[in-house]
């Protein structure tokens, strides 16, 4: 089974000029993989690569980046990490190399596969972790746990809320959002 360390917890604050967002940024070693997701806008670099090293990970042991969109906010940082493949929605990247593929159902390991999530971006994908203790999505359908309910950026808000419910299918122990610490499902969970 895989095991999943968040990183840093994402945050969104509307401060007027002060404004600062920050993707929640996580770590999954499964075997031979070590995956970074969505290794974006942070107070600084060592915001992502000191809890790795806490780990025993360096950059140059990361495997595959995966970007759950393309809003910079996700993205920023994905150059940290000089040996792996950066996964979207629909390919890997490695230097000048694109290999087109479906996100849906691609396994980077055994216990870590990509989901298409349309829902904030029509190109969102969601990382789902088998972990002892459960499944655990990483995801932007979600900001924070406690929503909000509905994304103000979403171009089809019907999509987030049928993406939502095709996560929670999955009954996840825990749900890794957008902008906000670990969560685990409650009924006050936004649908």
């Amino acid at each position: 089974m895989a095991i999943l360390d968040v990183l840093m917890d994402g945050y969104a604050r509307d401060e007027g000029e002060d404004s600062r967002v920050g993707s929640t940024a996580s770590l999954i070693r499964d075997g031979e993989v070590t995956v970074v997701v969505d290794p974006g806008l942070a107070p600084s670099r060592s915001a992502i690569l000191d809890p790795m090293a806490a780990l025993g990970v360096r950059a140059e042991d990361v495997t595959d980046v995966v970007i759950s969109h393309h809003h910079p906010d996700h993205t920023v940082n994905v150059a940290l990490f000089p040996n792996a493949r950066l996964h979207d929605h629909w390919a890997w990247y490695r230097d000048d190399l694109w290999v087109s593929r479906e996100a849906e159902g691609f396994a980077l390991s055994p216990d870590v596969t990509l989901l298409e999530t349309p829902g904030h971006t029509p190109q969102d994908i969601s990382t789902v972790v088998r972990t002892d203790d459960g499944i655990v999505v990483c995801t932007h359908l979600w900001w924070m746990a406690d929503g909000p309910a509905e994304d103000p950026y979403a171009p089809d808000p019907g999509l987030v809320h049928e993406h939502r419910a095709r996560v929670l299918a999955l009954q996840p122990a825990l749900i890794v959002p957008g902008h906000g610490a670990a969560f685990g499902v409650t009924d006050e969970t936004p649908r």
